[in-house]
């Protein structure tokens, strides 16, 4: 399915019945990431899969940005009216998530945040290399984007009051202290960390995260 929004013409996935889901995705990849756990958390939930702009059948931004990819998910609850969804995102899509909780919490129940950073810091030096080299070979500004961005002190996720599962894997490429400094300043937070998992193991095609997260729900 498809909406108008924002500017923007975001691609996205429904299916179910019940309160109400929205998963967000990681840097280059579509909904289709979140299949085992659509296909989960449908048999009792209304679940939306959104591709963020520029990315699988979403239309093409001139720029990337976080704070646009915000924008546009704070306008789609809007828009399609969903009372109060659980926002769940991996990686950016965890990064988006906290953007929007930091704009318009009111418009959510909860947030589920998977391999999320404050900023490129956050990030492994290893990881951060990868990234840089992938630049240096696409030249693509969607992955520009994570080398420039977010930027959110920490001290600003104390104002986000609500219920929040801060997932991580053990061999994740988010520094540990990174996940670490998210759970300690978000006043409601649960930390999971996966064991022998990595960045995307426990997300990515999985349904890993689904007892974890029906737990905290």
């Amino acid at each position: 399915m498809y909406i108008q929004l924002n500017g923007q013409i975001l691609s996205y996935e429904k299916e179910g019945e019940g309160s109400p889901i929205i998963f967000l995705h990681g840097n280059g990849e579509t909904h289709a990431i979140w299949d085992r756990m659509i296909a989960e958390m449908s048999m009792d939930h209304t679940v939306y899969a959104i591709d963020s702009r520029g990315q699988g059948e979403s239309a093409t931004p001139k720029e990337y940005h976080y704070k646009d990819m915000a924008a546009d998910v704070i306008c789609f609850i809007e828009s399609l009216h969903i009372e109060k969804p659980v926002l769940c995102g991996f990686s950016d899509g965890a990064i988006i998530t906290l953007l929007v909780a930091l704009k318009r919490q009111d418009l959510l129940s909860a947030i589920v945040l998977c391999g999320a950073n404050l900023s490129p810091k956050g990030l492994t030096g290893s990881a951060r290399r990868e990234i840089k080299s992938l630049y240096k070979k696409t030249n693509s500004p969607l992955v520009e984007m994570m080398l420039l961005e977010p930027d959110i002190a920490p001290d600003k996720l104390r104002s986000i009051n609500l219920p929040a599962l801060v997932c991580a894997g053990s061999k994740d490429m988010i520094k540990p202290k990174e996940t670490q400094t998210i759970a300690d300043h978000l006043p409601q937070a649960t930390l999971h960390i996966f064991e022998g998992e990595t960045h995307g193991s426990y997300v990515e095609h999985t349904d890993k995260l689904a007892p974890v997260l029906r737990k905290f729900l």
